[in-house]
């Protein structure tokens, strides 16, 4: 999502400016003030509409006006590190932990789903300039990668890290299908036409958190089966890649790969995948360079089609986002005798600048569309472009070769009712911003000049692309309808902003985004702006599919139970007091680490990204705002000269001493302490006691009894990769150093730590990534859980019979015991023990971003990313 974000303009040469990023709520008075030099007197107000600061601001410095779709590109690099440095990772690694898991025994007891609830981003009792409520995608979920429909009521939608979700009603009433596979990430759902439902896992996108699959499923009765593991398709030819497209034509399915195209017969699921082009085997698991850092950009297939009128002539596009020499199309008359070469396309489709492609057929096979997003822009200096689609494309022949013709680019878009306003000042963000990461395309069976195109928002052309029309607006708050006030925001409902996924069935076109799915009419109504009128949220709260990065506990300063809060990709950090039966979002934008008060949740702290952290003391509860400039929050960045200018990850650690509440230490390059707790009043509040060192950034922090630890990482790509630890006291600069670790001691990200809470020299840290039984890089090691007694001194692998997972978070329970978080389930080691038990019964085969544990009701909260926030009560072991 497009976020608004303000910091004070750089006042040397080289620092850091960022300014706005045009299309947001989030954004304070006194923020806009300081970005533009002008006094802020309290109590003053913004202007009656936020497009009219925006449109003020948008001139201001076009520096930054590509800053979204670069956060996102940092993000997918953070993420897609964490788990593959040093190198990359070989078929069977999911397949051999699932095994290990299967192996394991569990304890007693069960987690339940707090978060199975309607999310609602529209909710009006968080309605502040730092939440995008009133914007118009109400109920939402998490991102959703893969959509199917056929015309019985029957709908599947893939979340990107949530498997697959059934609806019976024509969307609505969601059940799991997949939860017994060992990977719920998701790259594409298709049905097939002989009824049956193919799901590939791995999701496709280039976004920080997509995570590799274990391969292709097949589910021959999907109205009333489930997947399972003996669903799968071939061997373990597919595992641990992530999967753009599956297309279906002369009998075989085709898989578009991260590590090239493979076909399989549509007949049957044994046999092998076969591997039939890669632009550059060598790199490839086993090839002479598979441990080049750039081997996991070398074979990306983004999408395949085959010619309808000679089904042995097939077309591939080939490229990395950001440019390679074997950038392209690629074709064969004759799959079955190989041939592949590169051709160029011919017409206005330039051949030298391709990138992402989503190709689309009309049913007849007569037409043939395509987006292509451009790497020449995308490697531009960022604020001198501001989109990255090349254009939209057809055919009309139906040849994959052309000629082609360009029926849209940003502007054309920008001009058919978007409320990305690339027109103001031409500094603003164009559609196509995202369109490494955003892209969807299909044509209306019925009508081959009907057209639905997905990038940040949703358009139609039913014309061939001669006119547009933005049916999906990015959010409403630019346009003449849209007022702070229900009952004068007379703007019709859009969809959530960012688009992955798009289906046709029931009557209906169905989108699946970064807020879950949204249906209307296949010849539905729009408004004189050409906005839809009758978009209808899908996400009723049984479909949660919601990606959080971390959870937050404390106790309800006005109700009996605890207040459960987290940060969300995309979707914000989200709120849930007890008695609710609607969640609400109370910060908006990008939500990332948290932390709460245990003694009253409603004092919080919540990240946007990258440390910009905000306060509240209130929960952000702002019933019946009159204006935007009813502050519930306040921005406790820390910073060194200016806001912003702290090099940081993109989610970026901080955690609050577990003896004492007032102490809490974060991490960028530096470590920061803040003793004030709750009292702190702004970023000048914190003390900058250690520096981690140049090029480096903290990747986890653990306090207590005033002692911390704080991993960090710098180059923290495959090429050159680096971890270390430091550790020091909070209050004693002089005390902080840098750990030797050994050489047995993986080199691999640390990702959290477990201080035992009788003994702070007594920590645990827990290693993500997998170990060098599938990783190609130097020194990846084997454990995933180490122990130290002595303060980091000397380490000891404790990870025993852990399944090898990449691991996230990890707590020493008051007893004693271990709760470990990994990419696959998690994990208990109970007292005195040292073999691992899976925990509980009920929790779904998914990343576990953040493990956590509440005294107040003795219970652990899990948050996962891609299906919300599980408890589990310790009293049921």
């Amino acid at each position: 999502m497009l976020k608004s974000r303000w910091r004070k303009p750089a006042v040397a040469a080289g620092a850091l400016v960022v300014v706005a990023a045009l299309g947001g709520v989030a954004v304070t008075n006194h923020e806009v003030r300081e970005a533009l030099g002008i006094a802020h007197e309290p109590g003053e107000g913004l202007p009656a509409q936020p497009r009219e600061w925006a449109e003020m601001i948008a001139g201001e410095d076009p520096a930054e006006a590509g800053a979204e779709a670069f956060e996102a590109s940092t993000l997918a690099a953070q993420f897609a590190e964490a788990r593959t440095a040093p190198g990359i990772v070989a078929p069977g690694a999911y397949s051999n932990a699932y095994s290990q898991l299967t192996a394991l025994p569990a304890t007693a007891g069960t987690w339940r789903e707090p978060t199975k609830l309607p999310y609602d981003a529209d909710d009006p009792r968080y309605r502040d300039y730092y939440s995008n409520s009133s914007g118009g995608a109400g109920k939402v979920t998490g991102r959703i990668t893969g959509l199917a429909a056929d015309n019985g009521g029957y709908v599947y939608a893939a979340g990107a890290d949530g498997g697959v979700w059934r609806s019976t009603t024509g969307g609505g009433r969601w059940t799991p299908i997949a939860d017994k596979l060992p990977s719920l990430s998701s790259g594409d759902l298709v049905l097939a036409g002989d009824g049956s439902l193919w799901y590939a896992t791995g999701e496709g996108n280039t976004g920080g958190t997509a995570y590799v699959g274990s391969g292709v499923y097949r589910l021959a009765n999907p109205r009333g089966g489930q997947f399972a593991t003996t669903d799968r398709v071939g061997g373990p030819e597919l595992e641990s890649t992530v999967i753009n497209k599956l297309r279906f034509f002369d009998g075989k399915v085709w898989a578009a790969t991260n590590r090239g195209l493979y076909s399989h017969a549509m007949t049957g699921t044994t046999g092998a995948w076969k591997l039939e082009f890669a632009p550059n085997p060598s790199y490839l698991p086993g090839g002479t360079d598979a441990s080049n850092p750039n081997a996991a950009y070398k074979n990306i297939v983004n999408d395949v089609a085959g010619d309808p009128r000679n089904p042995r002539h097939v077309v591939a596009a080939s490229a990395w986002r950001s440019g390679d020499a074997y950038n392209g199309f690629y074709e064969t008359t004759d799959y079955a005798a190989g041939g592949w070469r590169k051709v160029n396309p011919t017409g206005a489709m330039p051949a030298d600048d391709i990138g992402y492609v989503t190709f689309a057929f009309s049913a007849d096979g007569g037409t043939l569309y395509a987006i292509n997003q451009s790497p020449r822009l995308l490697n531009k200096a960022t604020g001198t472009v501001n989109s990255y689609l090349d254009g939209v494309y057809v055919s009309s022949t139906g040849n994959p070769a052309g000629p082609w013709n360009k029926i849209a680019d940003s502007q054309k878009l920008a001009n058919s009712g978007s409320a990305l306003k690339q027109s103001v000042g031409g500094k603003g963000y164009g559609p196509g911003i995202q369109a490494w990461y955003n892209q969807f395309m299909t044509v209306d069976p019925a009508n081959p000049k009907h057209v639905w195109v997905g990038l940040e928002e949703v358009y139609e052309t039913t014309d061939g692309g001669a006119t547009w029309k933005t049916i999906g607006p990015y959010w409403n708050f630019y346009f003449s309808c849209w007022d702070l006030s229900d009952a004068k925001n007379t703007c019709p409902d859009s969809t959530h902003p960012d688009q992955h996924s798009v289906a046709v069935g029931n009557g209906s076109v169905y989108v699946g985004n970064d807020g879950g799915v949204y249906k209307r009419p296949v010849n539905g109504q729009t408004n004189a702006n050409g906005n839809a009128t009758d978009w209808a949220s899908l996400n009723d709260g049984t479909i949660d599919a919601l990606q959080y990065y971390s959870v937050a506990v404390g106790k309800d300063p006005e109700k009996s139970g605890v207040v459960v809060s987290g940060g969300l990709q995309d979707n914000g950090a989200s709120i849930l007091r007890p008695g609710d039966t609607v969640m609400g979002s109370h910060f908006g934008g990008d939500g990332g680490d948290a932390l709460a008060d245990p003694a009253n949740g409603c004092r919080q702290v919540q990240e946007y990204t990258n440390l910009a952290m905000r306060m509240t003391e209130n929960c952000a509860v702002n019933p019946g705002a009159a204006s935007l400039d009813e502050a519930t929050s306040r921005s406790i960045q820390p910073y060194n000269n200016q806001p912003g200018d702290e090099p940081a990850r993109f989610i970026a650690p901080f955690s609050p001493d577990d003896k004492d509440a007032k102490v809490w230490v974060a991490g960028g390059q530096h470590v920061w302490v803040n003793t004030a707790g709750f009292g702190i009043k702004d970023g000048k509040g914190w003390k900058n006691v250690f520096d981690l060192g140049a090029g480096h950034t903290a990747t986890a922090v653990s306090v207590s009894a005033g002692v911390a630890y704080v991993s960090w990482c710098g180059p923290c790509n495959n090429s050159g990769f680096a971890r270390g630890i430091a550790t020091g006291k909070v209050t004693d600069p002089a005390s902080w150093h840098q750990l030797t670790l050994p050489g047995d001691f993986p080199n691999r990200f640390v990702q959290g730590f477990g201080i035992d809470p009788a003994n702070p020299a007594h920590v645990y840290a827990a290693v993500n990534g997998f170990s060098r039984r599938f990783t190609e890089g130097p020194g990846a090691g084997i454990g995933h859980v180490y122990e130290s007694t002595d303060s980091g001194a000397t380490w000891k692998d404790v990870s025993g019979n852990l399944p090898d997972v990449p691991a996230s978070s990890l707590k020493v329970l008051p007893n004693g015991a271990l709760i470990l978080a990994t990419d696959l389930a998690p994990f208990y080691r109970a007292p005195g023990a040292t073999g691992w038990q899976r925990f509980g019964a009920g929790a779904p085969l998914t990343v576990g971003m953040d493990i956590e544990y509440s005294a107040t009701n003795n219970t652990v909260y899990l948050a996962t990313h891609g299906r919300g926030i599980w408890s589990f009560a310790l009293s049921q072991l």
